[in-house]
C-alpha cells in the first residue's frame, strides 16, 4: 500500500491543482470516484492489464464507461493513468484527491477503530477531542476489531493514535526485549 501511495500522490496533487485551478474540484471527485469504482473491479483491472487491448481501447472502454459530457482533461487524465500502467493506482489517487479537497476545506477524515461498537454519543466525544487536537473538522469512520481488546484507534492521515490494549501491550512487549 505504501508503494501504491508513493505512485498516486502525484497524480492526486496534480488533478487536485487542476481541479482548484478551474474551479472543477467536485466534477474531478465524481469522475475519479467513478473511476476508482472501475478499477477496483476485478474484471475491469485484467482487461486493463491484458496485452490484447491496447491502451487507446482501455481508454475508449473507460471514457465510455464514465459516460457523457467527459472533458478533454479527463481523456487526457485517463490516457495517462494507462500510459504510465497506474490503472491499479486509481482507487488511491481517488482517496488522496479526497483527502486533499477535504484539507483544503479544512477538514480531516479520522478512521476509528474500537473493540467494540461505539455509540454516537461516544463518536462525537472522539471528534470534539480530534477537531480540538488537529484545529480542524473531523469526519469520522468508525469500525471494529476485536483485535484491539479494547479502546481505539484513530487514523487521521499519516498520524496513528493508538489507544488500545493490544497497541499498549505491543509497547509493553518491546520496552521488555530492549
Amino acid at each position: 500500500m505504501a508503494e501504491l501511495i508513493t505512485v498516486a500522490r502525484p497524480y492526486a496533487e496534480a488533478v487536485f491543482r487542476l481541479g482548484k485551478e478551474s474551479g472543477k474540484l467536485d466534477q474531478w471527485s465524481e469522475v475519479l470516484a467513478k473511476l476508482g469504482l472501475i478499477a477496483d473491479d476485478a474484471t475491469a483491472r485484467q482487461v486493463a492489464s491484458n496485452p490484447r487491448y491496447s491502451a487507446a481501447q482501455v481508454q475508449q472502454l473507460l471514457v465510455e464507461l464514465l459516460g457523457a459530457g467527459v472533458t478533454d482533461e479527463v481523456k487526457n487524465f485517463v490516457a495517462l493513468i494507462l500510459e504510465n500502467d497506474r490503472f491499479t493506482a486509481l482507487p488511491v489517487i481517488r482517496d488522496l484527491y479526497e483527502s486533499y479537497k477535504a484539507a483544503e476545506a479544512g477538514e480531516v477524515e479520522a478512521q476509528i477503530e474500537s473493540a467494540f461498537p461505539l455509540d454516537a454519543a461516544q463518536v462525537d466525544a472522539l471528534k470534539t477531542s480530534l477537531a480540538q487536537h488537529f484545529n480542524r473538522k473531523v469526519a469520522a469512520t468508525t469500525s471494529t476489531n476485536a483485535d484491539l481488546i479494547g479502546g481505539v484507534k484513530v487514523t487521521v492521515g499519516d498520524v496513528v493514535i493508538d489507544a488500545s490494549i493490544a497497541g499498549k501491550l505491543s509497547e509493553l512487549a518491546t520496552s521488555l526485549k530492549s
